[in-house]
């Protein structure tokens, strides 16, 4: 009988261990999908808005009627300052252009923050 005790208490105790992380990880897991939804609430800006952001150290990108902050971005650019060339402006042709690898059209998601006004 006491065996049958202590190995209950052990079930419910490793049980326990197992359940609750799952439980926090999941929590957790929407905190963040919720936070990154809440990012992507489009916004919208006029070109003239954009172009005021033409600055290495405040630098807004359009890319297909998209705007885009890459401040963060620019000391990291592998085509060094060629991302200043049309900061502020529209940046879709040199985006698309043959030097740039597949990852970054997976990055550019990280930085958008609206979408540029018809």
């Amino acid at each position: 009988m006491a065996v049958a005790v202590v190995a209950l208490i052990l079930v419910f105790l490793l049980g326990g261990f197992i359940l609750i992380p799952r439980r926090l990880k999941s929590a957790q897991r929407q905190k963040v999908q919720s936070s990154i939804s809440e990012k992507k609430v489009s916004k919208f800006y006029s070109k003239a808005e954009v172009s005021l952001h033409n600055k290495r150290t405040d630098c807004w990108i359009i890319i297909k009627e998209k705007v885009y902050d890459v401040t963060s971005y620019v000391e990291e650019h592998p085509g060094g300052d060629a991302i200043l060339a049309h900061a502020g402006d529209d940046s879709t042709e040199g985006f698309y252009g043959p030097q740039h690898a597949t990852r970054v059209f997976d990055m550019i998601d990280d930085f958008y923050i609206g979408d540029l006004e018809q």
